[in-house]
């Protein structure tokens, strides 16, 4: 849950907006009951209509942007996938000092998992590796670029920055020592495959413990698909990786870049939402926790 504004260009929503924006281009959903969803996600705003039915608004100019993407793509990867993902019913236009565009998004039961409360982690490894792999062999032809799909030398200064930024709150020496070894990992040779490249526990939906659905693809497109193993670090107990990295089909130069994503997201994130959004800053901080552990573990 945001303790406040994350973002300097963040959007002001709330209930009487989102109302207003309902009544003016969908009034047959305009009179169903509209509660705010509270969530760790951090670029857009989430409200439950009515039991079957979630409005859905991004915060900032780059969660805009990716509305379009998802109207396109998530109609034509839902069929290939093996769990739910989100189902565009209507698409909104900016109005009454909105500025952006919004959706309407069929309601999906489920829980984003706590990572050190798993009830099935080797079960929910499984799923996840499995969903990972299948969308990596989606085979859609043009897809675009997917935020996290380039080399991590792309992120090499931001990710030196944060460590910077966290002198004293971690051991920033094998922090460094631990980025190095992901950027000298092999780069990925293979043609663009597709990826999520943002799987927080917050973009998992999970019931009984197993995996249930994927959300927020705001992120989705090609390249090395080696940032969708990033779960390993920011969600799985270390038993479970192994069940994770076999289903996904990672090899050793996939999941030493994949462990330079979860460790860079985790470093940039950690400073930016230590003080608007603790459940995001608790999780980076696990992760790096893990990551150095795994590490040292050989």
């Amino acid at each position: 849950m945001s303790a406040g504004p994350m973002h300097a260009d963040e959007a002001r929503i709330d209930g009487p907006l989102v109302r207003r924006l309902l009544a003016g281009q969908f009034p047959h959903w305009a009179r169903l009951p509209l509660g705010r969803v509270e969530s760790a996600g951090t670029v857009n705003a989430l409200y439950r209509l009515g039991d079957e039915l979630a409005v859905r608004l991004p915060r900032v100019p780059g969660g805009a942007e990716d509305v379009a993407k998802e109207a396109t793509w998530l109609p034509r990867l839902a069929p290939l996938l093996p769990v739910p993902i989100p189902e565009i019913l209507g698409l909104g236009d900016p109005a009454d000092g909105y500025p952006w565009q919004w959706t309407v998004l069929r309601w999906i039961d489920g829980e984003p998992p706590v990572p050190d409360a798993l009830s099935d982690p080797e079960g929910l490894a499984g799923d996840l590796g499995a969903f990972v792999a299948t969308l990596r062999r989606a085979g859609l032809p043009d897809g675009p670029p997917a935020y996290r799909g380039g080399p991590l030398k792309s992120v090499d200064a931001e990710t030196r920055s944060a460590i910077e930024k966290l002198r004293g709150a971690i051991d920033t020496r094998e922090a460094t020592a631990t980025w190095e070894d992901a950027l000298a990992a092999p780069a990925w040779t293979g043609p663009p495959a597709w990826l999520h490249s943002d799987l927080m526990p917050m973009n998992v939906l999970t019931r009984a413990g197993r995996l249930a659905a994927v959300i927020d693809f705001g992120t989705l497109g090609t390249g090395d698909p080696a940032c969708d193993l990033v779960p390993a670090w920011n969600l799985l107990p270390p038993g479970a990786r192994t069940v994770f990295r076999d289903a996904a089909g990672a090899d050793d130069a996939m999941w030493a870049r994949g462990r330079g994503w979860a460790l860079s997201m985790a470093l940039i994130q950690l400073p930016y939402y230590r003080t608007t959004n603790p459940l995001m800053a608790d999780n980076a901080a696990f992760v790096i926790r893990a990551v150095l552990v795994e590490r040292r573990a050989g």
